[in-house]
């Protein structure tokens, strides 16, 4: 995909492993599977508290270019 292409979400799944407390939160993104159709992505999200990152959420999607 073009960077500035626009996608839509086909499916999105979102796991809340645990409350979003600390001083900062840090989302890393990644395409997993790019593709003309479909695309699978992926993130992490991050608490960070005096300097300890503590993962918060794992995300899971699909996507197709509009």
């Amino acid at each position: 995909l073009d960077p500035d292409s626009e996608v839509m979400t086909v499916e999105m799944k979102i796991n809340l492993l645990r409350p979003a407390l600390g001083d900062l939160l840090i989302a890393e993104g990644r395409v997993i599977k790019p593709g003309r159709r479909v695309s699978v992505v992926a993130a992490e999200v991050f608490a960070v508290t005096d300097g300890v990152r503590k993962q918060i959420a794992l995300l899971q999607g699909t996507m197709i270019p509009v």
